[in-house]
């Protein structure tokens, strides 16, 4: 019995276009196949296409006896520009035929090896000019690879040399290619009368198709006027003759396959190589294994032909990389027998004459096929006899059969050549160690905002390489030991040189690297900042090096993870090494409690250098990190690293201050959303709690379980209670000076007002260091004395630095010591508490409101509560560490344990499993409980009705407990004590299998984990045998990761 095909909800006339967003039509495809599952049907303006997203169907569907090419609507839409090119021609067209018979064997083995030195060529001009940019400057990869990939193809097959490496700008043809194939792709989702009227587009469509036509017309005609005897494409298609037929290409088949290679030829390759870097500056494992595999096959000499087949890792990571990001994504195929119906699968009934699209990034995550960890970038699985063992079809970056890319020999020596190259030369890492992944679509995908870092390996020289890079030289050994930093390294100072390091995601570590160089020059020394991965191949014994750094459930902080996979994989030794750390951690991570410093402590010990000092620790779940830092430099660190004698005094940034104009300053690695709704959803007198929309942009995705994270500004009134207390204009600028270490841009006249409301944090609490720092200004010992012991007259616990300042108005402080005192402004991340399957252009927060006090005032939550809608906020997208992840496999069993506004995630997942149950997924889901701690069900009962729906649905059951009004809970007061008592239920569906959540405060996560313990106690007991609870929570704590994945925040 056949089984009818999904489909979204139609319209009149339009049928599904509503579902496809015009600028990232791509995300729209692949959520609706998370909804529908392995296939469904659209229908666009009348026309309707089978979207294909497993294997399975797949390989029916690339069978050549019953099916051969189709044309999307968008590839329709290109022919306008290159008519019967290789790509875009149909199926059985004559001059396809032509073309494919003469052209393919040029790209066969000897053609590709011929191509090779001149491939060389354009390669070594990127690692010319990557080895002479500044330390400091940023890298655009998909620029970059893009003006590579195109002098290549033109370089090796048309002789013609665009020199983009030379020029600034880019080639025109790649403006007006993207242009054009951009607009390829929206105008088939326009109605006859949008089209009729997008007047402005049709012109620039148009200017784009002449100019491309225009630039092979030039390389035709400088061939026809410069004949070549070079055995090159160009001259293929002149003089070439189809083996079958014994025709020539026509003139306009020359012209239309000439744009079809300078396209093809450069696009879909630097997606890939774009793609490719990303991945391996975000497993810097996976990166260091490239890289020893280039140092053992090649070692320090040229990169050669005979090379290609000897660098199987490397192979493995393209291939991985087109898997996860394959950047042609979409291919279609239709029956050639277009009067039957098509029974797909087995079961799936398709009408006759119905084109069939094959969603490759979906098709490619198939958890048939690559397992439970389908979303993850694994090069091992693409390694040798795995990637020989996989299903037929299973892999189809190129395309299908006779239609496939002619071109991918050239692709893929080409991006072995260019990796080899990078990797022998350099090491990596993000401009923005927080950058999440967004990708650009036009008929292929690349990453956009991608920027990198590249720094030349140790002993290689710039002025050299060159040389070495054309002849093999040998380097000379030289040991480039000077790491220039922020402060200007290369500059003559009397003060000695020493190396801080740090390696954080939230910029407390960063804070805490500045406050240490800061204090750096009373001690005698003079500093360099750095994050741990620009510290690679860059460690130098002749100075101290200060590690400051923090672990993520055990795992490196982004900035620091290629460092501590090049730490690890150190053999030689750091005799002359004097170092020290400081690690930053939380104790509700009891397994992983400081893991990060103390392997990076050990390591070095390991490795022979010797420690500074003993390794500081702050545990940051007692709020005195930067009491505790003070403590480690003041006590341990200096006194053991010797240097002058500091003074409070000397410690303040060195600043200008300036009334003569306003200006706007500032640049951050995030992105603009807009603030659709901002609701309360607690009753008056609750503590209040509140639920946020935002409209992401088109390219900036998410899933369920991610964080929102966003830079906040501290409130006005702190901001002007700071102008109050030092007399400062409101249209005040300010100017930090070079070297400060502050957290604001030295050299940069910014208005005072932002520079206080956005780069630093002005409610912290004052540190004894910075009470001490204070009484250094004031000549009375009774006022002295009760500064440093914290005592303020209106009698705060934990002043802030402002509030002491505030209290005691007759000292004169100057305004650069007050800066010198404050931490860099943290970035704060909430979990997303939605699904894209509701609506991928729209993520939501939902948070408790911090603190009501006017003068102390929570700073993110309070900064997001008076954003209306109409505003726009900067956010970026954060993975969790940990496997906070709905299953990949929909029949596992899923437990949610919360309570608060630690409710969000799950929001998000119960949303997702609506979606698709509303969408008629053939999907049987696992159960799914959720337990939830609240205070009272008339007052903080979130998203009331919408749970109730779910539950109604089959999405969802749902527990609650009621802290003051149990009685409505069956006398459950906690999350806890509703656990133990629905504990049958739960222990059924953990034996099946299930995979369990926890989201909530420190408070939550322990006393889940204490009834489970106590549940598991009751069960082994049951058995006639014995458990101690302390056993039970071991027992518990070992599945962490495995079993089960917590969010904890307090």
């Amino acid at each position: 019995m056949s089984v009818p095909v999904p489909q979204p909800p139609s319209l009149p006339l339009l049928g599904n276009i509503r579902e496809i967003d015009r600028n990232n039509k791509l995300i729209s495809l692949i959520q609706l196949s998370k909804k529908y599952g392995e296939i469904y049907k659209l229908n666009l303006f009348g026309d309707e296409v089978y979207i294909i997203s497993s294997v399975n169907l797949l390989n029916e569907l690339c069978d050549e006896k019953r099916f051969h090419k189709s044309h999307s609507a968008a590839l329709v839409e290109v022919r306008n520009g290159i008519g019967d090119g290789l790509f875009t021609a149909y199926h059985g067209e004559h001059n396809w035929g032509v073309a494919h018979r003469t052209l393919v064997p040029a790209f066969g083995p000897i053609g590709i090896h011929d191509m090779f030195d001149e491939m060389y060529d354009i390669s070594t001009q990127l690692i010319a000019k990557w080895a002479r940019m500044e330390e400091s400057d940023s890298i655009d990869v998909t620029d970059d690879f893009t003006r590579l990939t195109l002098d290549s193809i033109a370089l090796c097959a048309m002789d013609t040399r665009f020199n983009s490496f030379y020029s600034k700008n880019m080639h025109p043809f790649v403006n007006a290619m993207v242009g054009f194939l951009v607009e390829s792709g929206r105008r088939p989702l326009r109605s006859t009368l949008e089209q009729f009227w997008s007047t402005s587009a049709t012109r620039q469509y148009e200017a784009d198709i002449a100019l491309m036509q225009k630039v092979a017309q030039g390389v035709l005609d400088r061939r026809r006027a410069h004949p070549s005897d070079k055995n090159d494409l160009l001259n293929v298609m002149l003089h070439g003759t189809d083996p079958k037929t014994g025709e020539h290409l026509t003139d306009q088949s020359i012209m239309y396959n000439m744009i079809t290679f300078l396209i093809a030829g450069h696009e879909t390759t630097s997606g890939m190589l774009s793609f490719t870097i990303y991945h391996l500056l975000k497993y810097p494992e996976v990166f260091q294994k490239a890289q020893a595999e280039v140092d053992r096959v090649v070692g320090k000499g040229p990169v050669k032909v005979e090379h290609m087949s000897k660098l199987p890792y490397i192979e493995a990571v393209l291939r991985e990389t087109l898997r996860v990001l394959p950047t042609a994504p979409f291919f279609s195929v239709t029956r050639h027998d277009a009067t039957e119906p098509t029974i797909l699968g087995g079961k799936y009934y398709v009408p006759p004459g119905a084109v069939f699209g094959a969603l490759l990034p979906s098709i490619h995550r198939d958890p048939a096929v690559y397992g439970e960890d389908a979303d993850e970038f694994k090069p091992e699985r693409m390694y040798g006899e795995n990637f020989a063992k996989l299903p037929p079809n299973a892999w189809k970056p190129f395309g299908n059969g006779a239609r496939a890319c002619i071109g991918r020999p050239f692709a893929w020596q080409e991006g072995i050549l260019s990796l080899a190259l990078i990797l022998q030369n350099f090491n990596l890492r993000l401009a923005d160690p927080a950058y999440e992944l967004r990708v650009r679509q036009t008929l292929t995908i690349k990453p956009q905002g991608l920027f990198m870092k590249a720094t030349l390996r140790d002993g290689i020289d710039p002025v050299k390489i060159e040389r070495k890079l054309f002849a093999g030289l040998k380097e000379d050994g030289k040991q480039v030991n000077g790491v220039n930093g922020v402060n200007g390294a290369n500059r003559t100072e009397p003060q000695k040189p020493i190396t801080i390091l740090h390696g954080g995601n939230s910029g407390t570590c960063e804070g805490l690297s500045q406050v240490l160089a800061r204090n750096a020059a009373s001690h005698g020394f003079k500093a360099t900042v750095k994050s741990m991965d620009a510290a690679v191949d860059k460690i130098s014994s002749d100075q101290p090096l200060v590690v400051i750094t923090a672990s993520y459930e055990g795992q490196a902080p982004d900035n620091a993870a290629t460092f501590c996979q090049w730490l690890k994989s150190k053999s030689s030794d750091f005799k002359d090494l004097k170092y020290a750390v400081f690690g930053c951690g939380h104790r509700d991570w009891v397994n992983t409690f400081y893991a990060i410093p103390k392997f990076v402590d050990s390591q070095f010990a390991a490795l022979g250098a010797s420690r500074i000092c003993t390794r500081g620790e702050s545990d940051v779940a007692r709020g005195t990190i930067l009491d505790d830092f003070d403590q480690w430099q003041d006590n341990d660190f200096w006194p053991q690293l010797g240097g002058k004698e500091s003074s409070l005094g000397d410690s303040g940034i060195d600043v200008d201050i300036s009334t003569d104009s306003r200006a706007s300053h500032l640049n951050h690695q995030v992105h603009d959303a807009l603030v659709l709704s901002n609701e309360v959803l607690t009753s008056p007198g609750e503590p209040e709690k509140r639920h946020m929309r935002f409209h992401l942009p088109s390219d900036l995705e998410y899933q369920a379980g991610d964080y929102l994270a966003l830079l906040p500004l501290n409130n006005i009134r702190t901001v002007s209670r700071v102008l109050r207390r030092f007399g400062i204009p409101w249209d005040a600028n300010i100017t930090v000076k070079a070297g400060s270490h502050s957290p604001i841009p030295p050299e940069q006249e910014i208005p005072a007002t932002l520079a206080l409301a956005a780069y630093v944090e002005l409610n912290t609490a004052a540190t004894k260091k910075n009470l001490a720092t204070i009484a250094a200004f004031v000549q009375d010992r009774a006022t002295k004395d009760r500064i440093v012991k914290g005592a303020v007259p209106d009698g705060g616990a934990t002043p802030s630095v402002l509030d002491v300042l505030e209290a005691f108005p007759e000292i004169q402080i100057p305004f650069g010591v007050f800066l010198a005192m404050l931490t860099s402004m943290r970035i704060r991340q909430y979990s997303i508490s939605s699904s894209p399957l509701a609506d991928p252009t729209v993520a939501t927060i939902t948070y408790s409101v911090a603190g009501h006090d006017v003068r102390h005032p929570g700073v993110a939550t309070n900064y997001l509560r008076t954003l209306e809608p109409g505003m726009k906020i900067q956010v970026l997208v954060k993975k969790p560490k940990s496997p906070f992840r709905l299953p990949l496999d929909d029949k596992v069993p899923i437990l949610m344990f919360c309570a608060g506004t630690g409710l969000a995630p799950f929001r998000g997942f119960v949303q997702e499993r609506v979606a698709r149950l509303e969408a008629g997924s053939h999907t049987t889901f696992g159960e799914a409980l959720l337990f939830v701690g609240c205070r009272d069900p008339e007052g903080d009962k979130l998203f009331a009705e919408e749970f109730e729906k779910a539950e109604k649905l089959g999405a969802v059951k749902i527990f609650y407990a009621f802290s003051k009004a149990p009685e409505q809970s069956h006398g459950c007061k906690y999350v806890q004590d509703r656990l133990w008592r629905e504990r049958a239920e739960v222990s059924r569906l953990f034996k099946a299998g299930a995979q369990a959540y926890v989201c909530g405060s420190g408070a939550v996560e322990r006393g889940i984990s204490q009834t489970v313990a106590k549940i598991r106690v009751e069960q082994v007991g049951k058995k006639g045998e014995s458990v101690t609870q302390t056993d039970a929570l071991k027992w518990w704590e070992d599945l962490r990761g495995v079993r089960y994945a917590v969010d904890v925040f307090d």
